[in-house]
């Protein structure tokens, strides 16, 4: 069965149509059949009346040269019946049923027909004369031959062929709109806005159309005002936490407490950091072909200040990303190992099946499996990090959304030899509408945080 409604849809009229073209054909052919079964029946009756006839009137010597006119200009053959003939019957079909009946009901009930005597195929009718003496009478067998209507079938194949073309046009023009739907709602869920969708079609599709477009502005317009809320609530924010860090800097004489002061206004920095990365998204930057394994060798060099993964790196080739977003994303995965897992942490890209995988593994205790996609929502952590207050929970969630960006999914599964397994599965050529939009307007930079 297709996965498509056009090749589904396609199909059912395609069934319809060769049903009812097989329905016409049968009719034709029982129409076409019964008339010529008659017609031979006709001519048989015909050809052995006259020909019992002009034996009863010929003189008897001259018979023999009569029946060796009608075997010459008529290919009819008279042979005497003996009790010793090999007789086959004629076919049992409706062709053949048709005419015998037709035959024998002119011919009279005793008539016997064959289409073979002693070897030799046509069509036979036996007959008696006066006289007593029962002969056979042979058509030639093409008078019963079933011809195929070839110009018939030549015509109905190009009408069934001109019908096929229809439908398919006509189911494609129903199953347009849907299919720019489709794509539009994919790109929505890739965190970009497409372009309006046509409103044509059928009433129903235009109302679909209408609503959706509906939809996409109002999340469009809710996600403007979020990210307007968002960046004037860091800056109105950074402005005194700036000053609270270069007081403290200058006032607090004790050391342990200045840099415990230091590390508060940085973590709360970090916090709205966080806020921004998630409200802004990455759907303003542009593909770009980028060299995955060179991209994650840079990440996990700088990450090598906290604890150095060891890298197992395929040979991988160029895929079309976002270069920032996706390096947020791995950096994401490499602190959050780094912080509730255990070392030693790694990397590991491969290709597989058109995808790319980009593998980061740690050897902690993992998490529960009914646990793992609750994590990728907003604001979520696992009760034994609720108590660790440098962490938002929106880590996870932002990788997610970056993996979607790119048409990918993050995949979160614990290990067999312990620990957890965090995969970023991307099409190796991710394709998105030219014409779509960002998800939300550009926000003031922020460095990248878990």
């Amino acid at each position: 069965m297709p996965q498509t409604l056009f090749g589904r849809t396609f199909l059912f009229f395609s069934l319809l149509i060769f049903a009812s073209g097989g329905t016409w054909f049968a009719l034709f052919n029982l129409a076409e059949r019964e008339p010529r079964a008659r017609q031979l029946a006709q001519l048989t009756a015909s050809v052995v009346n006259l020909t019992g006839a002009a034996l009863i009137a010929a003189d008897p010597g001259k018979r023999l040269a009569l029946l060796r006119d009608l075997a010459d200009s008529e290919g009819v053959h008279l042979y005497p019946a003996e009790n010793g003939d090999t007789v086959l019957p004629l076919p049992d079909t409706y062709f053949f049923d048709t005419m015998r009946k037709a035959a024998a009901a002119e011919l009279g009930p005793r008539t016997r027909f064959a289409s073979a005597v002693n070897g030799q195929p046509g069509v036979w009718v036996s007959f008696s004369l006066d006289e007593g003496d029962d002969y056979w009478l042979m058509l030639p067998g093409e008078h019963a031959r079933e011809l195929v209507p070839w110009r018939w079938l030549g015509w109905g194949a190009a009408s069934l062929l001109l019908a096929l073309i229809i439908a398919g046009l006509a189911v494609s023009r129903i199953t347009r709109p849907l299919r720019a739907l489709a794509d539009a709602a994919g790109t929505l869920g890739q965190g970009r806005y497409p372009e309006p969708v046509a409103e044509e079609g059928a009433r129903e599709l235009q109302q679909l159309a209408e609503a959706f477009n509906r939809m996409s502005g109002d999340l469009k317009r809710a996600a403007d005002e979020r990210a307007f809320v968002l960046a004037g609530l860091s800056h109105d924010l950074r402005t005194p936490l700036a000053r609270l860090r270069l007081e403290s800097e200058l006032s607090i004489h004790d050391d342990a407490a200045r840099e415990a002061s230091i590390a508060d206004i940085e973590q709360m920095d970090a916090i709205i950091s966080q806020f921004l990365d998630y409200a802004r998204g990455e759907g303003d930057e542009a593909l770009v072909e980028t060299d995955i394994n060179a991209l994650v060798g840079q990440i996990a060099l700088r990450h090598g200040r906290a604890a150095m993964p060891r890298l197992d790196l395929d040979e991988i080739p160029p895929a079309r990303i976002r270069p920032q977003a996706l390096t947020r994303a791995i950096a994401n995965l490499l602190n959050n190992a780094c912080k509730y897992g255990a070392e030693p942490l790694g990397v590991t890209t491969r290709q597989e099946r058109g995808e790319i995988l980009i593998d980061i593994i740690d050897s902690g205790p993992g998490i529960p499996e009914a646990e793992i996609e609750r994590l990728k929502r907003p604001f979520t952590r696992l009760e034994n990090a609720r108590t660790d207050a440098t962490g938002t929970g929106l880590g996870l969630a932002i990788v997610e959304r970056i993996a979607r960006l790119h048409g990918g999914r993050l995949e979160l599964a614990n290990r067999p030899e312990g620990g957890l397994s965090a995969r970023l599965r991307l099409p190796l050529l991710t394709r998105l509408p030219a014409t779509s939009t960002p998800i939300t307007p550009a926000a003031p930079t922020a460095p990248a945080s878990i």
